[in-house]
């Protein structure tokens, strides 16, 4: 499909008719070489992309945005899509095509493409089938933005943001996975609805594999400002641990309820990758949990593993893994989640 876009050649002959709409000052300069213009590329247009794309634009985080599809069809109607909202939406250019070359120059690059698994298919089979997708999307997206960040949101994420790592070359800080940032917003909205407050003033993290072996981290959970469990302990409140286990399934069954009910989940995690691009592209050095090379954290030395730990971003990628408490328990099921990814990633042969 030929690139398209947003133009100002509307005239004859493709006249730049800015030339005779708008007469220019006098004294002035080119514009200051330090202003930054921020463009992003999305790689899928399913319900997912497409969700992210929407999200960062209405929320005004980037200049350029760019999408990139092997259907070309599809593609150049979204891109059309969101074009013609061009005057409810902050400005932004709006590019999509077939060709990896339209990426040139992101700062960030989303990948949500991906194969879905057939009936009675193994998850070994659909995760190869995945790598060989991979190896037609990363190494162009390396080539043509050297410089950017990847961000891997396609499922299993954990071993795919490995794998986008492998291909790319790119250090580790630069390459993301979206991880379990959705599962520790649906575990937020969960305790704040059993205790009946803010889902904003409840800090608490799953970590691990995103995904059945995910880690719910407990002893680290604050309400306000106060460690919940430690609380419940010294005022002796009695609590069950089946009831919190019970939270921990439902954060887990809750994408698969969504699934059931409307065939794909596609806003929660718009807006969750939305929030991941944010502190990224403005530097905003917030705490998220994403998947990140784990090797050396909590007892992890068996090969390099992605998964999600509390990381601090910003225009460097990874800034940091914050030191977060782990019980024993978690420390633990933090590792056999690390070994559960290893058995897949070391039938790959990458």
């Amino acid at each position: 499909m030929h690139k398209s876009g947003s133009a100002s050649s509307l005239g004859p002959g493709g006249l730049d008719l800015t030339q005779a709409f708008f007469k220019p000052i006098q004294q002035t300069a080119p514009p200051s070489p330090t202003k930054r213009h921020t463009k992003v590329s999305v790689v899928g247009v399913g319900n997912v992309g497409m969700a992210i794309a929407q999200t960062i634009l209405t929320q005004d985080l980037v200049d350029e945005l760019a999408l990139v599809d092997v259907n070309a069809d599809k593609l150049r109607g979204e891109m059309l899509d969101l074009q013609h909202a061009a005057a409810f939406l902050p400005r932004t250019k709006i590019h999509a095509s077939v060709d990896y070359a339209i990426t040139a120059g992101s700062d960030l690059c989303i990948i949500t493409a991906g194969a879905r698994q057939n009936p009675g298919e193994s998850r070994l089979n659909l995760l190869q089938r995945n790598v060989a997708l991979f190896s037609h999307i990363v190494p162009p997206l390396a080539k043509y933005s050297p410089d950017s960040i990847l961000m891997v949101v396609s499922n299993p994420v954990d071993i795919l943001t490995y794998v986008a790592w492998k291909l790319s070359k790119f250090p580790s800080n630069r390459v993301i996975g979206s991880g379990t940032n959705l599962d520790s917003s649906r575990f937020r909205f969960l305790i704040a609805d059993h205790l009946d407050v803010n889902a904003q003033d409840v800090q608490a993290y799953i970590v691990g594999e995103h995904g059945d072996s995910s880690v719910a981290l407990w002893s680290s959970i604050s309400v306000g400002g106060v460690p919940v469990l430690s609380f419940l302990e010294k005022q002796q409140i009695a609590y069950e641990k089946e009831t919190l286990e019970n939270i921990h399934k439902a954060v887990i069954d809750s994408a698969y309820e969504v699934i059931s009910l409307k065939g794909y989940t596609s806003w929660a995690i718009g807006y969750s990758v939305a929030s991941l691009a944010r502190s990224i592209l403005r530097n905003q050095r917030r705490i998220h949990p994403v998947s990140v090379l784990a090797k050396g954290f909590y007892g992890i030395e068996g090969g390099d593993v992605f998964l999600s730990l509390p990381a601090q971003l910003g225009r460097g990628g990874i800034l940091g893994v914050t030191n977060v408490h782990l019980t024993d328990e978690e420390a633990q099921r933090f590792r056999n989640s690390a070994n559960t990814i290893l058995e897949l990633q070391n039938q790959l042969g990458l």
